[in-house]
């Protein structure tokens, strides 16, 4: 329980800065339709309607929720510039056992991991 109070503070002045921008954004993008509507009062032949919609809001209680997830996650990886890498268990694709991604270094030559996508 200690722990996670602990969390909690380390967590909340990153939660709180990324939160605040996105009131920001939020604000920036309700300001820019307030303007909108103030100039479409006064229609001008050179400039094409904007529409904007409100279903574009970043400030939102599901943002909120998958910002503190993301800062949670980033809080607890395993892998930090200048460290030594995580040695993660892979499956190995032809044959039926499990190896060590560091397992396959060799000597001092680069190790390259390519996450490609199957799409």
């Amino acid at each position: 329980r200690h722990n996670h109070a602990a969390v909690c503070l380390l967590l909340l002045p990153r939660f709180l800065l990324a939160a605040l921008t996105l009131w920001l954004l939020d604000f920036l993008c309700v300001r820019r339709k307030v303007l909108l509507r103030m100039r479409e009062r006064e229609p001008s032949p050179d400039d094409p309607p904007v529409c904007v919609s409100d279903s574009n809001r970043m400030f939102t209680p599901a943002s909120l929720r998958a910002v503190w997830y993301g800062q949670r996650l980033d809080l607890f990886k395993t892998a930090h510039v200048g460290s030594a890498a995580p040695n993660t268990e892979v499956v190995v694709l032809h044959e039926p056992k499990r190896a060590r991604i560091l397992d396959y270094a060799r000597g001092r030559r680069p190790l390259i991991l390519n996450f490609g996508s199957c799409s």
